[in-house]
């Protein structure tokens, strides 16, 4: 392996972790890291969540299992190509979508309404929740017991939430001060490198194979979006080069030089600042005022144009949008019914309701229903509210 930049985050100098624990003596903190997350209970069930399309709509659309498995294959090239540490960038890339609830954004926006009087629903707060507290593998301690990078590059992958560094207009969820209240993550600082090349590998993964699935569910045509910038470009070199070459091939071949081009100019771009910046360590990355990982100004704006060509074409789509509506009513149904009945929850989530106040029951229900499977969903819907379903 190639030595890491000096602004590299090294395992060696990892601040730790919270519960202190003797580390592998095979592997780094890091590596651990990773392999903890792909283990979790967590991970496997991002099999069966949706990215776009909810899983019984096709078998060969993106879930966010394989989301997570392309942004993480992509974050660590461009972390090899930066000298950066792959396996922390590989970690986060894997851990970024865990606290998604079923049916995607959807399924976001439904528990978010169902929370409203106890603060609301945000999937990164609860992917923090998740690999802190709800993953029960460990005797001597809740959650993953990740290093202190980790968690730092999951909670702020998009930039700092507090201070003078933050986007304005959004507050910092309640359950992420809840967790910095006793273990500090440095809300106001940037990230580590490797967990701004995870976000911007997710932008990345899913634009292009959103693109990809859009085609593929007929939602529009390559003709369609041989004027959107960047897209069309590449579309014709294709064209011109494989004049003969079958749909099956040009789609597939499209997308692939699709990530080249936007890998190659987040790199690029990346260099120039880390070239400007000049920073001597991994806290020198968090100390600066702007993202040392980012695309080029046209690249920037050519993706937002993407991004919108989806917005209006794929996810606003009648199709995409029935199917959204009732992932909202499917999760809002259950959170009410299940609060004002917990008797309905399963036994175990029944005992673990006991002698709590309202706001930390509404909370083991979203914990409940935020863990389920689009699968799960659908079926534990139907077994509440089917009269002719049987009870199992």
């Amino acid at each position: 392996m190639e030595p890491l930049a000096p602004y590299a985050c090294r395992p060696e100098e990892s601040r730790g972790r919270r519960h202190p624990e003797a580390e592998s003596t095979m592997r780094t903190v890091f590596q651990r890291d990773r392999d903890r997350i792909i283990h979790a209970s967590a991970f496997r069930r991002l099999k069966y969540k949706t990215q776009v399309f909810v899983y019984h709509e096709g078998d060969n659309y993106r879930t966010r299992l394989t989301h997570s498995l392309e942004v993480a294959q992509i974050a660590r090239a461009i972390a090899r190509a930066l000298a950066l540490n792959e396996d922390l960038a590989e970690g986060l890339a894997l851990a970024h979508d865990l606290g998604h609830p079923p049916f995607g954004h959807a399924g976001e926006a439904g528990l978010d309404a169902a929370m409203a009087a106890y603060g609301g629903f945000d999937h990164n707060a609860h992917t923090l929740r998740v690999l802190t507290d709800l993953e029960r593998r460990y005797a001597e301690f809740d959650g993953l017991n990740l290093t202190w990078e980790t968690l730092e590059g999951i909670v702020k992958h998009n930039g700092p939430l507090a201070g003078p560094k933050a986007k304005p207009g959004k507050d910092v969820p309640d359950g992420i001060l809840a967790y910095v209240a006793v273990h500090d993550l440095e809300l106001a600082s940037f990230a580590g490198a490797e967990a701004q090349i995870a976000a911007l590998s997710d932008d990345i993964a899913y634009h292009s194979h959103d693109l990809d699935d859009g085609l593929r569910a007929g939602l529009f045509t390559v003709d369609e979006v041989a004027d959107v910038p960047l897209v069309g470009p590449v579309l014709a070199e294709v064209r011109e080069r494989y004049p003969e070459i079958e749909i099956q091939r040009l789609v597939p071949e499209t997308i692939r030089r699709l990530i080249d081009r936007m890998v190659l100019d987040l790199i690029g771009e990346t260099k120039r600042r880390l070239g400007q910046a000049n920073p001597k360590s991994a806290q020198a990355i968090r100390d600066l005022d702007a993202p040392i990982v980012a695309f080029s100004e046209k690249m920037e704006k050519d993706n937002q144009d993407l991004k919108a060509f989806l917005m209006r074409r794929m996810y606003r789509h009648y199709k995409v949008n029935r199917m959204a509506s009732k992932a909202r009513r499917i999760v809002k149904e259950l959170f009410d019914l299940l609060l004002a009945e917990p008797g309905c929850l399963p036994s175990e989530w029944q005992a673990d309701m006991e002698g709590l106040d309202p706001p930390g029951q509404a909370q083991l229900v979203l914990d409940y229903i935020a863990g389920m499977t689009d699968r799960f969903a659908l079926e534990e819907h139907r077994r509440l509210f089917d009269a002719y379903k049987k009870i199992e």
